[in-house]
């Protein structure tokens, strides 16, 4: 799959958010990559920033945007399939979006967004 198929399979995913959710996000960049980083490189997704939960009354405005990454070659070395790539980018967006909103892994797991 091209950089630009998997962009788009990003893109896809982040339209599947419900409205009511997608308009909560605050201040946060969802940006793709191709190599996760080389201390964890099968890696598919990363966020970082401080989760709305965490963001206090005097949370600095103007702060630079929290950012969640998907990592593109990682994905498709797990995945077999097209399909499989876009259910697991899906899965990846989600996943990573819940952080934003202060979900941690544990509850996640709990969940069945592992």
């Amino acid at each position: 799959m091209s950089r630009a198929e998997f962009e788009d399979a990003v893109r896809d995913a982040l339209d599947e958010i419900p409205t009511e959710l997608a308009a909560q996000m605050d201040n946060v960049v969802v940006l793709v990559e191709d190599d996760a980083p080389p201390e964890d490189p099968d890696l598919l997704g990363v966020y970082e920033g401080f989760p709305l939960t965490e963001r206090g009354e005097f949370w600095a405005a103007g702060s630079l945007p929290d950012r969640i990454t998907i990592f593109r070659r990682p994905t498709l070395a797990m995945c077999e399939s097209r399909d499989e790539v876009v259910d697991e980018v899906a899965i990846t967006v989600v996943h990573e979006i819940a952080h934003h909103f202060g979900i941690d892994d544990e509850r996640l797991h709990e969940l069945g967004w592992a």
